[in-house]
């Protein structure tokens, strides 16, 4: 594991990045089981289609954007890795191939890449009374792969933001599920010093109440360990992991991409740190300055890559 940087000088103080996580302005920011039969899938191009997914998880049926391997149509008898891409909060299942050049970047490697939904939030997490993104995405989705796209039972995930978070909560909460999982500024601990604010202020701009997600942080605080990446680090030991943060703040421009970046900070490093106690590998990309924007996400998946490559067993 990389040694861990302080932070910068030039950072705000970690109370300004409290106060300025708790105003309503920076929720703004984060713009930035057994399945049945899916629909028919709308193909979109050469190798991507549009899978809707009657899930019992979620009440309802939900969409999964695939890009299938080169040779999928041609080799009928073979089977391929999935490599699952989550996108971050008040976005969707498309964000990666329009935000990044995905589609091009799998062309010639034997895997699928799969982009569920997670919903309006991003937060793939099993809701208080609500859905359940986690089963939908760790279960039913595998599932619906295995039975009408040849996936074998190797996986890795890689998410954004969010996205980020499912992707560390899956790999701990579902041990051995993923061969790999990738953080790319994600909400490493949920019980950090400001970062339930910040979750409150996802789930508040989708006009949801703040308690449907896992309750109150304080009264509720085992129902929010349980689904924090750091208190249930143990379930990562084996799995490769790729965790990468910025420290935020500076540049020109919107402000508030830095300062959300900064406000997550310490919760990746926090999480970073316990990996580390625990005596669990993991390649950590810590860097001064950035933004919680795609803008930095997309050369930290390229620098993830060789990770995610060798745990699914494809070229880098």
């Amino acid at each position: 594991m990389s040694d861990l940087p302080q932070k910068p000088a030039a950072a705000v103080s970690r109370r300004t990045v409290a106060r300025a996580t708790a105003a309503a302005g920076l929720a703004a920011l984060f713009g930035a089981a057994a399945t049945a039969p899916a629909r028919a899938a709308t193909r979109l191009g050469p190798r991507t289609r549009d899978v809707s997914v009657p899930s019992a998880a979620l009440g309802r049926s939900a969409p999964v954007r695939l890009i299938l391997p080169s040779d999928f149509a041609t080799r009928p008898d073979k089977k391929y890795p999935v490599l699952y891409l989550l996108h971050g909060a008040h976005d969707d299942y498309t964000s990666w191939t329009r935000e990044t050049d995905i589609e091009a970047f799998t062309a010639g490697r034997d895997l699928i890449v799969a982009m569920p939904d997670a919903g309006p939030t991003g937060i793939p997490s099993v809701w208080r009374g609500g859905p359940d993104y986690e089963t939908f995405q760790v279960k039913e989705v595998p599932a619906l792969l295995a039975r009408d796209y040849r996936a074998s039972g190797v996986r890795a995930v890689a998410g954004v933001s969010t996205g980020g978070y499912g992707a560390m909560a899956h790999a701990a909460r579902h041990p051995g599920a993923f061969t790999a999982a990738a953080s790319y500024s994600g909400i490493l601990d949920t019980t950090a010093p400001g970062v339930p604010a910040i979750m409150d202020a996802i789930v508040a701009r989708e006009n949801l109440p703040a308690a449907s997600l896992w309750g109150n942080p304080v009264f509720n605080l085992l129902t929010w360990r349980d689904f924090n990446p750091r208190a249930r680090a143990t379930g990562l030991r084996g799995t490769a992991l790729y965790v990468s943060q910025g420290s935020g703040v500076g540049g020109g421009g919107d402000p508030l991409p830095g300062i959300l970046e900064s406000a997550l900070w310490p919760s990746a490093q926090g999480f970073a740190r316990t990996l580390a106690l625990m005596g669990i590998q993991a390649t950590t990309h810590f860097y001064g300055g950035g933004g919680h924007d795609w803008a930095h996400w997309k050369p930290e998946f390229t620098a993830s890559w060789p990770i995610l490559a060798r745990a699914l067993g494809v070229p880098e």
